[in-house]
């Protein structure tokens, strides 16, 4: 009870982030609701269906920034999105079930596979030159190669998401570590030592020992850096596939998670690694990063505006740096990165009538000339003037929210990004984090990897089986031998049949590397 009652009142003090025009913008209505569409509109109207959105409300056709874009494209588009509190996955199925599909849609959940099967998805090889140049050019070959090899036919069926530094970061209150006395820490036991003086040294100074050294999300999610250490690659959480014993592996099942495993139970029963970790949903688990009680965490530091913003109030000279990975002997620790390949955008192919006017409206996210427009929205809207600099707006269920298409993402983009949404003196701290985990990052090989080599196995796409064997464990619920246990039912559960699908996709990528 005691563990609940801390959450709730943690959550109580959420801030709220900053939406970026040019990732997921937001907002919540109804599945399937009209914003901006208009029977009588001049233009083409494009229904665009995107998930996962923030605060704020859809907008209509009379809106700026759909005028806007109107004006400068001759497509009017139409933001759709799901129920608020309604599951993306479960609401695409049933769209697709029904045929009442969008024009253009950001899959999740392994959707466009169930479409593309299905033969319902519009190929683009063709469409794509032609009607969006700008996005034909601006992925690279290799990107485009990989979403051939998705598919039987080798045709392009989505376009892919681009993000060429890696999105998410080790990161460590740099403040504590003055305050008492630490050095940044570089190996595994400098890294365990660091934790148990914030543990135990009262960093945050309000006299209690309710300091976290480092914490993570339900089902073991949000604390990659602790496997990344033994070579494990994780997003998010979750194994992913790579090259172990010189052959691709789930890094599930591999001797390099046994090792991390062991290790984070060995963090829990010490309680270096926050106790509510398997209790902790995203919105308690920020609060407690924002309420200074985190030591070291695993996120994205293009979104730590809004973790400074709220850390500011309590501890004014906050500094967060990149934290490098720390070494264990026998093992050899990175970032997992994955750049290319992963589904941004398809056209279902009932939608085949709009498909010109929806890679029109696409190609205008991807055309530099807009950068500006597609970063900062309409003044007095997403952003404001300050100083002469423009601000995102803070998220609010008051405000519309401007449709952002764009996810392309290099080092030059991303210094733009952070160059126009940070504050100047926040700006060289973001480029010193993305420069220590880019030091540390590695691609791994089943970057792009489609969700359709689990087709039939749907316990093993969701890790169900690994996450109850991953929290038992740690709690220490489970012995670490119980570990052994899981690859044996991995395998037998399917396991030894998605490794052979995962090897034949990754012969014909390299195949196309050729």
């Amino acid at each position: 009870m005691k563990a609940w009652a801390k959450s709730l009142r943690l959550l109580l003090t959420v801030v709220t982030g900053t939406a970026v025009i040019a990732g997921c913008s937001g907002g919540k209505t109804g599945e399937g609701s009209s914003g901006a569409g208009d029977k009588d509109s001049p233009y083409p109207v494009v229904n665009v269906y995107k998930t996962h959105l923030g605060k704020g409300k859809l907008p209509k056709s009379d809106d700026p920034h759909v005028k806007y874009i109107a004006e400068k494209t001759g497509v009017q588009y139409n933001l759709v999105t799901t129920s608020s509190g309604g599951d993306p996955v479960e609401s695409m199925n049933v769209m697709i079930a029904s045929g009442d599909l969008p024009d253009i849609m950001r899959p999740v959940g392994g959707v466009e596979q169930t479409l593309i099967s299905q033969g319902g998805a519009l190929a683009l090889d063709d469409l794509l030159p032609k009607y969006a140049p700008h996005v034909w050019e601006r992925i690279p070959e290799e990107a485009w190669n990989i979403v051939r090899s998705a598919t039987d036919d080798g045709k392009i069926y989505y376009v892919p998401k681009i993000y060429m530094i890696p999105e998410r970061a080790p990161m460590i209150r740099q403040d504590w570590l003055n305050k008492l006395g630490l050095q940044m820490p570089k190996t595994k036991d400098d890294y365990v030592n660091v934790l148990t003086a914030f543990l135990n040294g009262d960093p945050n100074g309000n006299g209690t020992k309710d300091e976290l050294p480092t914490t993570g999300r339900e089902f073991g999610t949000w604390m990659d850096h602790l496997f990344g250490m033994y070579g494990v690659a994780m997003w998010e959480g979750k194994p992913e596939w790579d090259i172990y014993d010189g052959k691709l592996q789930y890094a599930g099942v591999t001797a390099n998670m046994k090792a991390a495993i062991q290790f984070i139970r060995e963090l829990y029963e010490k309680k270096l690694l926050d106790n509510e970790t398997f209790l902790n949903k995203g919105e308690i688990w920020t609060a407690k990063i924002n309420n200074n009680l985190v030591g070291s965490w695993y996120h994205l530091p293009a979104n730590l505006n809004s973790r400074l913003d709220a850390i500011e109030k309590l501890a004014p000279d906050v500094n967060i740096k990149g934290m490098p990975m720390p070494t264990v002997e026998g093992f050899k620790g990175f970032v997992t990165q994955k750049s290319v390949g992963e589904p941004e955008w398809l056209i279902p192919k009932v939608s085949e009538d709009k498909a010109e006017a929806s890679l029109k409206l696409l190609d205008f996210f991807y055309d530099p000339a807009n950068a500006d427009f597609v970063q900062f929205g309409i003044e007095g809207i997403q952003h404001e003037v300050v100083d002469g600099k423009k601000q995102l707006l803070p998220a609010d269920d008051n405000r519309t929210i401007g449709l952002g298409m764009l996810n392309y993402n290099t080092k030059e983009t991303m210094d733009v990004r952070i160059e126009q949404t940070f504050p100047a003196d926040r700006v060289q701290m973001i480029k010193d984090i993305f420069a220590t985990s880019t030091a540390d990052a590695r691609r791994i090989a089943g970057d792009g990897m489609p969700v359709s080599v689990y087709e039939g196995y749907p316990d093993i796409q969701s890790h169900k089986l690994f996450q109850e064997y991953l929290s038992k464990i740690v709690i220490g619920e489970w012995p670490i031998d119980k570990f052994d246990e899981f690859v044996d039912k991995w395998k037998k559960s399917g396991g030894d049949e998605v490794t052979k699908r995962a090897q034949a996709w990754y012969d014909k990528v390299k195949q196309y590397q050729k």
